[in-house]
């Protein structure tokens, strides 16, 4: 079985739009788009919480691949942060979605490679968002989906925080 390192943000806009209707647009009926920027931050103003934006920021299990040596890795601390809002009054929700890269060990280049994620690893990092969104957004209850968060726990390396993206920019999850 091949590990998938390629970052493909068609895979997380088709897993999207195919899990949407059922978990938002179907009781709730707005249209929800999803978006990336590689540049956003965990931060969020004072005025865009009054606008209304939100900030999610998931854990993930991945593979990447330097482009350099193509060295390959496996990481269960990959973050992807997303932000997100709903603008109620035009029944239009938009969600950004960032994934954060890793350097390589062995090249120690300060490039910051991005994650190849499986299908079922993308389902399960969208159904948590769709879960907050129906949270934060619609004041519905959360579903607690911790015992479906990973049946099977996957053993990496120790996080190195100087190889992680996240984690110099204050962001990653990792003491969670």
């Amino acid at each position: 079985m091949g590990r998938s390192t390629e970052w493909l943000p068609s895979l997380w806009l088709d897993t999207f739009d195919d899990l949407l209707y059922d978990e938002l647009e179907y009781d709730h009926g707005d249209q929800w788009t999803l978006n990336f920027s590689y540049s956003q931050t965990d931060t969020v103003t004072k005025e865009e919480r009054k606008r209304g934006w939100k900030v999610y920021c998931h854990r993930a299990y991945g593979n990447f691949q330097c482009a350099s040596c193509y060295k390959i890795w496996p990481s269960a601390r990959v973050v992807v942060l997303f932000r997100y809002r709903l603008r109620s009054d035009q029944g239009r929700g938009t969600v950004i979605m960032r994934p954060f890269g890793q350097s390589c060990r062995s090249c120690n280049n300060d490039v910051f490679e991005l994650c190849g994620f499986s299908k079922k690893e993308v389902e399960h990092a969208l159904l948590r968002l769709f879960s907050k969104i129906r949270k934060n957004c619609y004041d519905e209850e959360e579903e607690d989906d911790d015992s479906s968060a990973c049946s099977t726990r996957v053993w990496t390396k120790p996080h190195e925080k100087s190889l992680c993206e996240a984690c110099i920019q204050g962001i990653c999850s990792q003491d969670e």
